[in-house]
This record gives structure tokens, C-alpha cells and sequence, in this order.
């Protein structure tokens, strides 16, 4: 059940994925007060409650992809329930668009619990003390690739690495008890006065230093400034140069001109990016405005699906024939284009006649996340299923196969072999739509 919650975390972070630029300073030693509610079924906010744990559930649902009409208002209304009940719909729970303590625990609103030393989690093992270190690594800054599932595996353990390296800790990628204490799960040892005139130990409780945080400056893979904007997004966007040590003249002004766009190049050059002088993906990837694909459990295309010339959007979410909604990206080109393998994997099947898909391929990889082609005209020599195949490598040609009249490539991304999630912004980030020339073959 858990694992199905996982990967359903994934197609919900992927419907729209948005998060917060801020410069935060969190405590290590501990969960931030505000920042978590009580599992408490009685005092979880409810249809009706204003104030600051409203504004917390409303900023967990936008986090997670889902618009509540008015924004972030620290009012439950009918918006919220009905953001709340869409999304408790999507992660397969019962969509009551009531904040039960199942799904505060799921939107990581449930304060972690505090452990003992003889219930630190080890690899392997399951349930609430590794949701709860899970989610403390989450809450000091440190994604846990898949989220807090409450299963001890290779990416807690790489989470506590970086945790740990970052703190000046030992890193050994387990829970010992500093890493434990400095994620403020654990008490620290106390310390041992004494005094000048008893020789009584007195102890002394471990000095907790409170958050600090500013207001953060929401952007998202769709709201990426372009030149001519101006505001808070462009001012975030110079900022981030700045302190990646690229001038910008004039300063962080929010207004995005010249000088901005020749700093993007100079940051793209310094990088080894694309210079391209616009905030691509890559680079605000790379300048730490938005969270990597990787950090989000998203798999990373080495090569784009379809030679250019071509064109897509963002048609997620769209309504198509017979009640069903658009799980995919289209990419509008001609017919016969070549289409490619976008990673070193294996074609798991290849079906044609489809009624909605026509010629359609699976293409799996190792770690069990397909990649879905539609539509195809043909495809090339030698593809069948079993077959592996190279990124590059050409499988199919652009067609119209299938419930369409307009020559197209429909597009699906299913990590770890989940639920279909947004691939619109997998594929902006190695858009190779004016490539033209047909890749050289492995």
C-alpha cells in the first residue's frame, strides 16, 4: 500500500511542480513548531477554521501541484476542501476533502516522532521511526528521493550522507545517534553541572536555537521569467546569480533586460549549459530555483523523443473523448519523423491497431520506470519487444495512428512503473526541437 502512495506522490508532485525559493536558516536540532501540525484528529484544522495551520495545509496542497481558487488565503473554504478532496483523490485515499490524520501525515504536515536509541531505524527496515527520520531529513532541507514512505532504503541512506557531510558529521548513511540528535529526533545527552558547594550532578537542558525563515518567492517550472518580465520572480532570478558569483548591472533590480540575460549567458559559459541566454530548466536547475528532477524521483531523458522540427506544450490534464484526461505530452511534427530511444533500456512491447494509441512502444527501463510512444507511423527494423536499444537509437517514425487525425507523438513517463506523471517539464529540459538532422546511430 505504501509503495502505491509513493508512486502516486510522484504523479501528483509532477502535475504542476512547484516550490519555495527562500533564504531559510533551520535549526538542526529541531522540527520547526509552525511548520507541523498534531496528528490529532480533534485538532486538525477543518471546513470552516481560519489561521496559521490552515495556511500550512494550503501551502502543503499547492507544494503538491493543486490550485485552491483565491491562493493561500488561511481561510478552509469550499476551495480548499475541494483542492483537498482532489488531491486525496489522486494519492488513492477517500476523498472526503477532510484533513484526516492520514493524509496530514501524507502532505508531511504530522510532527515526526521522537525516537529513543534503541528504536533508531536501520536499512531494511519499515514503519513509522524511518517515516519519521524520513521526514526530519525532508524538513532540514535534504529531499529523500520518492518522499517519506517509511521504508529504509538506498535513498534514506543517501539522503543521510548529504545530511551528514553537510553537518560535519561522521558519514556512515545510517542513523546513529548525532546524525539522530542533529535531526532533532533524538535528545541530546544532557549536560552535568556542579555545583561549587554540592557534588550533585544538575542536568542541563541542550540549548534549542529557533527557525528563522523568510517569506519565500513562489516559481514553478511553468512561471520561468523571460526577458521583459519584472517582479518578484526576476528579482529571485538575479539574486540567485549573484550569489553564484555572475554581476548583474544595475543589481537585483526585478527587472529582467540586458543585463540579466548577459549574466544567464556568463552563469550558462561558467557551468558548461547551454547558452542559450534565457532561465531554461538546466538553469534553474543549476541555479537552485527550482528542485532537480532527480530530487523529486523523476527520471532524466539523456536524449529528446522526436527529431525536429517540432513543437509541444503542456496539454496535461486536458479533457479527451469519452470522459478520459490527457496523461501525457503531445509532440506536434510531421509524419515520418524519427523517433528516438530516450534512454539505454529494453523495448518491453510494441502493439499496433491500438484504438486510442494505434502504433504504440513501451520502452522500460532498469529501475522499472516506461516511457509510452503513440501514435507511431512504423516502426524501424529490428524493434520488437525484448529487443534492448541505446538512447538515440531510432524506433519508430511519427505518425497518426490511433483516436487522431494530426500527426503527433504522444509522450507518457511512468516512474518506477507507477502512475503516468507530467512529462512536460522531463522533456523541456532537453527540448531538441530545432534539432534537424537525424542523431548519429549507436
Amino acid at each position: 500500500m505504501k509503495s502505491n502512495i509513493l508512486r502516486k506522490v510522484v504523479a501528483i508532485s509532477a502535475l504542476s511542480i512547484t516550490f519555495g525559493i527562500a533564504a531559510t536558516s533551520i535549526s538542526t536540532t529541531a522540527v520547526s513548531a509552525s511548520s507541523v501540525i498534531s496528528a490529532g484528529a480533534s485538532q486538525l484544522p477543518q471546513f470552516g477554521d481560519s489561521g496559521p495551520q490552515v495556511v500550512r495545509l494550503q501551502e502543503a496542497i499547492l507544494a503538491r501541484g493543486f490550485s485552491i481558487k483565491g491562493g493561500v488565503s488561511g481561510a478552509y473554504s469550499k476551495a480548499t476542501r475541494s483542492a483537498l478532496k482532489s488531491l486525496q483523490k489522486v494519492a488513492g485515499f477517500k476523498a472526503t476533502g477532510s484533513l484526516d490524520s492520514k493524509t496530514a501525515k501524507f502532505l508531511g504536515l504530522v510532527d515526526v516522532t521522537a525516537l529513543s536509541t534503541s528504536s533508531l531505524p536501520a536499512v531494511g527496515s519499515t514503519g513509522d521511526s524511518v517515516w519519521s527520520v524520513q521526514q526530519a531529513l525532508i524538513n532540514s532541507g535534504f529531499a529523500v528521493k520518492g518522499g517519506a514512505d517509511g521504508r529504509f532504503g538506498l535513498a534514506t541512506s543517501i539522503a543521510l550522507g548529504k545530511f551528514q557531510s553537510a553537518k560535519g558529521l561522521n558519514v556512515t548513511k545510517i542513523v546513529d545517534e548525532p546524525t539522530a540528535i542533529a535531526l532533532g529526533i533524538l535528545s541530546a545527552p544532557k549536560a552535568v553541572a556542579v555545583a561549587a558547594v554540592k557534588a550533585v550532578a544538575t542536568p542541563v537542558a541542550a540549548p534549542v536555537a529557533a527557525p528563522v525563515a523568510a517569506p519565500a518567492t513562489l516559481m514553478t517550472f511553468e512561471t520561468l521569467p523571460i526577458r521583459g518580465h519584472k517582479g518578484d520572480l526576476v528579482r529571485a532570478l538575479q539574486n540567485a546569480l549573484i550569489a553564484n558569483g555572475i554581476p548583474v548591472k544595475g543589481g537585483a533590480d526585478g527587472i529582467f533586460g540586458v543585463a540579466t540575460s548577459v549574466a544567464i549567458e556568463s552563469f550558462q559559459i561558467a557551468r558548461g549549459l547551454n547558452q542559450s541566454k534565457v532561465l531554461d530548466i538546466n538553469t534553474a536547475i543549476a541555479l537552485a530555483l527550482i528542485p532537480s528532477l532527480e530530487s523529486l524521483g523523476l527520471p532524466t531523458l539523456q536524449v529528446f523523443p522526436m527529431q525536429g522540427r517540432c513543437g509541444f506544450t503542456d496539454t496535461w490534464g486536458q479533457a479527451r473523448s469519452e470522459g478520459r484526461s490527457h496523461e501525457g505530452t503531445d509532440i506536434i511534427g510531421a509524419r515520418g519523423l524519427a523517433l528516438y530511444a530516450t534512454n539505454d533500456g529494453v523495448i518491453s512491447k510494441v502493439s499496433t491497431g491500438g484504438r486510442n494509441g494505434g502504433n504504440a512502444i513501451y520502452l522500460t527501463l532498469p529501475n522499472g520506470t516506461y516511457f509510452y510512444y503513440a501514435h507511431l507511423d512504423s516502426f524501424a527494423p529490428g524493434i520488437a519487444a525484448g529487443v534492448p536499444v541505446k538512447a538515440g537509437q531510432v524506433i519508430g517514425y511519427n505518425g497518426s495512428t490511433g483516436n487522431t487525425e494530426t500527426p503527433h507523438l504522444h509522450f507518457e513517463v511512468h516512474p518506477f512503473g507507477g502512475p503516468a506523471v507530467n512529462p512536460y517539464a522531463i522533456l523541456k529540459a532537453v527540448d531538441a526541437c530545432n534539432v534537424t538532422d537525424v542523431l548519429p546511430q549507436p
